[in-house]
């Protein structure tokens, strides 16, 4: 291992236990070699708020511009108006489903678009750069890592799947088929003498989140993680499964502490209530925990302090 090794990270322990992860996995058979990142706030920024929900405002908008009527919905009008009391008071659920709506109808394709037209013209609300500028370097170096030494990496979000998809490969450099995300249901249609696949308003199970994601993971990877990385309570099974397998293994988690360069916040989860803080649970099981202040050198690619 030589200096160049990650090289965002700042010298100490967290990166010691990385590296030395990195070295052991080299006597690990290469079929083993399955890394799990979360998304949101583990790859990329999630506040002042996801950016899979800005997309889903700004699709509203557009739509309420051609239909008027639209913003007489309940569900709608509470999402234009950030009325965050009525949408706790009509559940994040039944809020998302509505938004889910927008889109019934479109094939995959045509969703996609949407998604790389959003990434191509919006800008960070607090930032005022494009979201694609607010990757964290230091998890992009770590992927490179793993992808030298013939990881299969993936990312297994509780985001929708295709929204992640969309750009997964420009922003990551992970193909679409490794990204497990909270899934749309879809029916087939013929259109003009030709068989489409076409969105529709329900979702395919439960949001990928806590629990559910170990069977996403084996539906779609068919065995168990080495390594995984979250930032939230809804990551917690994940990393507790990836890091109580055989071998070498290793559970990362970020803690958001660097108010300067980034936010300082506890990652919570969107769909349920844990029983203890995700930093209890790391400090409990022995997880590595990132500290964004002292583990990182660089956030976003301007130079730390």
């Amino acid at each position: 291992m030589t200096a160049e090794l990650l090289p965002s990270w700042a010298a100490g322990p967290t990166r010691d236990a990385i590296v030395a992860f990195l070295r052991e996995v080299e006597d690990v058979d290469p079929r083993s070699r399955v890394a799990v990142f979360d998304n949101d706030g583990t790859l990329w920024c999630e506040k002042p708020t996801y950016p899979q929900v800005r997309f889903f405002v700004d699709e509203l908008r557009r739509a309420v511009a051609s239909r008027p009527d639209l913003a007489d919905r309940t569900e709608y009008r509470a999402v234009l108006e950030g009325d965050r009391q009525t949408i706790a008071e009509l559940g994040l659920g039944r809020v998302a489903l509505a938004l889910v709506e927008l889109f019934e109808g479109m094939t995959p394709e045509e969703f996609t678009a949407r998604v790389a037209r959003f990434f191509a013209d919006a800008v960070h609300p607090e930032r005022g750069v494009p979201y694609g500028s607010l990757l964290y370097v230091p998890m992009l170096e770590l992927i490179d890592e793993l992808r030298r030494r013939r990881f299969r990496v993936f990312t297994v979000t509780a985001g929708g799947g295709d929204f992640v998809r969309a750009v997964s490969m420009d922003l990551y450099g992970i193909p679409p088929e490794r990204v497990i995300g909270s899934s749309v249901s879809y029916e087939m249609v013929r259109r003009d003498g030709s068989l489409h696949i076409v969105r529709t308003s329900e979702l395919e199970g439960d949001p990928n989140e806590g629990p559910a994601k170990l069977p996403s993971i084996q539906r779609q990877i068919g065995q168990r993680p080495i390594l995984a990385a979250g930032n939230s309570p809804g990551d917690a099974e994940m990393l507790e499964y990836a890091s109580t397998g055989e071998g070498p293994t290793l559970a990362v988690l970020v803690d958001h502490d660097d108010a300067a360069r980034e936010y300082e916040y506890e990652g919570v989860a969107g769909t349920f209530t844990p029983s203890e803080g995700v930093l209890d649970t790391a400090a409990r099981l022995g997880w590595t925990v990132v500290s964004m202040r002292n583990d990182w050198v660089t956030v976003f690619g301007e130079p730390g302090p």
